[in-house]
């Protein structure tokens, strides 16, 4: 990369500076391809052909290689082409298109600079009320989230703090000048706005059916429109942890939606509306209310409701990101609605960029889950920051470029796609990058041992999200609850319990409804169990928890080991040093306070021996 080893990532083969003065995705292939080969044998050649969309056709002449497709095509089909030599792999046969035509990536930058679940520093682009940024940076950025196909940039938080909304107005020419830099990467523009903003600019209502706030956002999306003509649209929260939304006046969420879609919808704009709502203000005392059937039971009856250019955006689970949690049932339902899944890479639930946990093995069970259930779109909270390497863990970065290969084709495989992403970030030996390779693998499970096992959520410290806290959540108005007393732990999320599990189809629910066919990673999700239940491996379920947590800490302290001796370069190496070392530290207290919690219930002693603090 131009500015520095320690702005590593993924580009370090790239290393001419990223373009300054291309227009378009177009110009900005024929740069980096031009580059490319100068420093290579052959050559390639760009033949724009629209009708290919983003889809590209590579192929190989006796000359060099030739990349067919539209204007953001030929750029995808570039830095395939690049990565595919760089690693000596074949290139991809045939037509080449994206599987989610809404590949975004949702910030959640405020203008203040910080970042909402932000774990890589400060915002890339805002500070102190306004756009504040290093160009050769972003155009960085863009040429990072082009190389892996990201073609959406929603740029501020979708709790929308002022003066986000002036981006909208005052300050819509440095909102265009931004787009400007992205959109030679094939990246546009999205942004989150307050339901209530007309509010702000003088009227006194948001009422969707009000024809004046109608009016209101027609003519706004007309000025908004005319300054960025390729903005891809808006994001939008309502009534959802206090943010306010159509339910104040009585409207469904159709209705607030299809007000919005209509006035963007003469430009090509695309209405993306999550489905993120649910009683934040829950007695801890209502056994009867469930957090996770909140999106299905309000939006099901609303399919088919939403006009075309509205996507209903879903959390991959029905919780919140949790280490693990079941697929929503809500993208299995909806069949006449267009639907975005959504990620965090942000992880706000698992390590916070300072324990390791490699996504892909993650998505690929949710992708498998989901089957050929079609869904419209693709979004993940991003975790980009201003520090030098982009995402504080340099291991991170693995996230953000293994998302945009899983944007592109669900069907990716976890190990293919991270082992392409440790030979283009480090030059090590194929030993070392096998190791490192093993070690990303196994990541996810070795967290999810240590902290949540067995599907059980939310044992964490409230509000910073970070360590354990196993009756943190219990009293708090949020429904996030593991009832666990002297006798049993879990939810019965049956027929028999809170009705949950009716949400999905009859082959999952048969899956989930027996905990002896319930896979052990959901148990305790779906299930209320004593602890003495025997597990399928013949274990009793205190003494999977018990080792499970030992389990965890032990493989924890092998991966720091190996990676340890992996000829990093610096700063790459004395950073992940550093933040292993607090994760063996927090995997310490999980472990503890955990085993420690359970044993204070249930006084079942550990039956090989090992140290519970009573």
């Amino acid at each position: 990369m131009n500015d520095g080893q320690n702005r590593r990532a993924w580009l370090k083969d790239l290393i001419w500076p990223a373009p300054e003065n291309t227009k378009t995705p177009a110009e900005t292939a024929a740069y980096e391809l031009e580059h490319f080969f100068a420093g290579h044998s052959g050559k390639a050649e760009i033949c724009l052909e629209e009708a290919l969309g983003e889809g590209y056709i590579l192929s190989q002449t006796e000359m060099g290689y030739t990349i067919r497709g539209g204007e953001a095509g030929i750029l995808f089909g570039a830095y395939v082409l690049i990565r595919a030599l760089t690693l000596q792999e074949e290139l991809p046969a045939g037509e080449q298109k994206p599987y989610y035509p809404l590949r975004m990536l949702n910030c959640w930058d405020n203008m203040s600079g910080d970042v909402e679940r932000g774990y890589a520093g400060r915002s890339l682009w805002f500070e102190e009320g306004k756009f504040s940024y290093d160009l050769g940076r972003i155009r960085q950025l863009g040429r990072m989230l082009g190389s892996v196909g990201i073609n959406t940039l929603c740029l501020n938080n979708v709790n929308v703090h002022q003066p986000a909304q002036h981006m909208l107005d005052d300050l819509l020419g440095d909102t265009a000048r931004f787009a400007a830099l992205l959109r030679p990467f094939g990246v546009k523009l999205m942004l989150s706005i307050d339901f209530s903003y007309p509010m702000q600019c003088g009227l006194d209502t948001a009422d969707p059916l009000d024809e004046r706030v109608q009016a209101w956002w027609a003519e706004k999306a007309k000025i908004i429109w005319t300054a960025i003509p390729d903005l891809a649209g808006f994001l939008v929260k309502a009534d959802s942890e206090h943010r306010p939304g159509p339910n104040t006046y009585g409207r469904s969420h159709a209705e607030g939606a299809n007000m919005l879609a209509r006035a963007i919808a003469p430009y090509g704009g695309k209405l993306v509306w999550r489905a993120f709502v649910y009683n934040c203000m829950q007695d801890w005392r209502d056994t009867k209310t469930d957090r996770p059937r909140a999106a299905y039971d309000l939006y099901m009856p609303l399919d088919g409701a939403f006009d075309d250019n509205v996507i209903l955006q879903i959390k991959h689970g029905p919780f919140d990101f949790q280490v693990r949690e079941p697929l929503s049932p809500l993208l299995l339902g909806m069949k006449n609605t267009a639907k975005a899944i959504e990620f965090q890479l942000a992880q706000e639930y698992t390590g916070q960029q300072i324990d390791l946990y490699a996504m892909p093995p993650m998505w690929k069970e949710i992708f498998a889950q989901m089957g050929k259930e079609r869904v419209q779109a693709i979004a993940a909270v991003s975790n980009l920051g201003r520090d030098d390497n982009w995402t504080g863990h340099p291991f991170a970065a693995l996230n953000l470029f293994a998302y945009g290969l899983y944007a592109w084709n669900p069907d990716s495989d976890p190990e293919a796609v991270i082992r392409q992403w440790a030979r283009l970030s480090y030059d090590l030996p194929k030993e070392q990058t096998e190791k490192l390779v093993s070690v990303l693998l196994r990541s996810r499970s070795v967290y999810e041992k240590y902290t949540a096992t067995l599907g059980l959520c939310w044992m964490i410290t409230p509000n910073t999200h970070y360590g354990p806290n196993p009756y943190g959540y219990e009293f708090q108005a949020w429904g996030t609850y593991i009832r666990a007393d002297r006798s049993a732990v879990g939810i019965d999320r049956t027929e028999k319990g809170t009705g949950y599990l009716c949400q999905y189809p009859e082959k999952m629910q048969k899956l989930y409804q027996d905990p002896h066919t319930c896979p052990d990673e959901l148990l305790l999700f779906f299930h209320r169990l004593p602890y003495d239940f025997i597990m399928k491996d013949g274990r009793s379920l205190i003494q999977r928890i018990y080792d499970d947590h030992f389990a965890g800490y032990e493989e924890a302290k092998e991966m720091a080991s190996i990676l340890k001796d992996l000829d990093l370069p610096e700063p790459d190496r004395e950073e992940m040093l550093a933040r292993m070392e607090a994760q063996l530290r927090n995997a310490r207290e999980w472990r503890d306070i955990v085993n420690t919690f359970f044993y204070r219930f249930c006084g079942v002693p550990d039956e090989r021996g090992r140290t519970i603090y009573p």
